[in-house]
């Protein structure tokens, strides 16, 4: 990327979190991300162009020495800090600002440092052979939340043990609930083709996405009617985003799985949409190495839960007050390398008493919180030949690429948030989930609104699940 050539119009917005936005190149497979900041902070960026690029080298770093060790090489993809022209970045921010959603204007972007993350974009294909069938590839982005439930000797409250985070956490932010899919938002060719509205009619909204895969999935003289098209279609997406999701990518073929055991006293969530009998009689396993196994073995580096860091955090900050020059030592801000890596990975199993065990405990709850808050893309097309991961679905043949994303480190302050935010989380879902509350029975009626799709070519059931969001 030639940085003295940088022109705005090369540039299309692409999407935006809560702390950075993105656009995408017209023409080449790169995006920028750059930070944003609340309109009041517009006129004077809260960072120095030095503090800024150091933030952005941060996750770089971050990303590049700890997660991608965790996660596995194939999967993560660390970017590179770049620092922008600033006549480049202000016309771009004037012109993307026409296409960003009104929720998201409390923020603007920042035009003042000029640094930014440049990242392969992961909703395209490296290497495509589609170009013959006038396909774009087909992107979807998913957030895998913690997959596991806490078994720490240190939970004060059972019901932790028994409903996952990311169900309670759904009760406390939404006290009335508003249903939607749970559905990942599909893109073609970097573009967003599906999106399910908050008030539209569930099964419409899906009957919508289908006609949008349906030439990936079903041939062109297919004599199905729209109902059976629409499933056979979903039915198939599901089955190659399962296939990619866990097929190990060290032994390409799907056929080559291995199956590593989630570790004893994990069960099922007790609030899941999913039916009973799925749940009951489902595989609870793991092929080794998928994305998924990696990912969880990462999040169950907080083996002592929020209770259990809470006094090892106050053995730090007592530490860090009586001797604030130890941070840099301790690595509470990076730098991000090795020896950081190092304190995660070699943490006693046991406390010792010492400012060390804690500290590493610290340190893998961050690295733990990374990877309950990222987000997986799954970027397919339909293939002759075989490049990448292959998937065989009943009609057509795709290779595949998985990419795991927002991998920032978690700021060493958020923890005594953590920990206020789940005693608040816990406290509301069990004031909300007493006998005869009439919630309890809409989130029954709709797990029974579950839209069955048939079965795939094991004979096993595909379910559709929708989630309150």
């Amino acid at each position: 990327m030639e940085l003295d050539k940088m022109d705005e119009n090369d540039w299309k917005y692409h999407g935006e979190g809560n702390k950075s936005l993105v656009v995408s190149h017209v023409q080449h497979a790169r995006v920028l991300r750059l930070l944003k900041y609340s309109t009041e902070d517009a006129e004077n960026s809260p960072k120095t162009t030095d503090q800024a690029f150091r933030h952005i080298q941060n996750i770089v770093d971050y990303s590049q020495n700890v997660m991608k060790p965790l996660l596995g090489e194939k999967f993560v993809h660390n970017g590179e800090a770049v620092k922008l022209p600033l006549d480049f970045v202000r016309q771009l921010s004037l012109k993307v600002q026409q296409e960003r959603p009104e929720s998201r204007c409390d923020k603007v972007m920042d035009t003042l440092s000029g640094c930014a993350l440049c990242l392969p974009n992961l909703t395209q294909l490296s290497s495509c052979c589609c170009c013959r069938e006038h396909r774009p590839p087909l992107c979807i982005e998913i957030k895998p939340k913690c997959g596991f439930l806490p078994a720490s000797r240190h939970i004060t409250k059972d019901v932790k043990r028994k409903v996952c985070r990311f169900c309670m956490h759904q009760h406390f932010k939404y006290c009335d609930i508003v249903w939607s899919l749970a559905f990942p938002c599909p893109f073609g060719g970097g573009e967003c083709i599906y999106s399910c509205n908050d008030d539209a009619d569930v099964l419409q909204d899906l009957d919508e996405l289908a006609q949008h895969l349906r030439p990936y999935f079903l041939p062109s003289g297919s004599l199905l009617n729209r109902q059976q098209s629409s499933k056979v279609v979903l039915n198939e997406l599901i089955q190659v985003i399962v296939s990619a999701l866990l097929s190990s990518w060290d032994c390409p073929r799907s056929g080559h799985l291995r199956n590593t055991q989630l570790s004893e006293g994990r069960v099922t969530c007790e609030a899941s949409l999913l039916h009973r009998d799925l749940l009951r009689n489902g595989n609870h396993c793991l092929p080794k190495d998928c994305v998924l196994d990696k990912i969880l073995g990462t999040q169950m580096l907080d083996n002592l839960d929020i209770e259990g860091l809470s006094p090892l955090l106050k053995r730090v900050e007592q530490h860090l007050q009586m001797f604030p020059k130890e941070r840099c030592r301790l690595q509470m801000d990076g730098p991000y390398n090795a020896s950081f890596l190092e304190k995660v990975q070699n943490c006693p199993a046991e406390d010792d008493g010492s400012l060390e065990y804690a500290v590493g405990k610290v340190h893998q709850y961050r690295v733990a919180m990374t990877a309950k808050d990222c987000s997986i893309m799954v970027a397919i097309a339909t293939c002759g030949e075989d490049d990448g991961l292959e998937i065989q679905t009943t009609k057509p043949r795709f290779t595949c690429s998985v990419s795991i994303l927002d991998l920032d480190p978690k700021p060493y302050e958020s923890i005594s948030h953590q920990s206020r935010l789940d005693s608040k989380i816990v406290n509301h879902y069990l004031r909300r989930t007493q006998p005869n509350n009439q919630e309890l029975d809409n989130l029954e009626e709709l797990a029974n609104q579950s839209l069955f799709l048939g079965r795939d070519r094991d004979g096993e059931d595909c379910t559709l699940v929708f989630h309150p969001v």
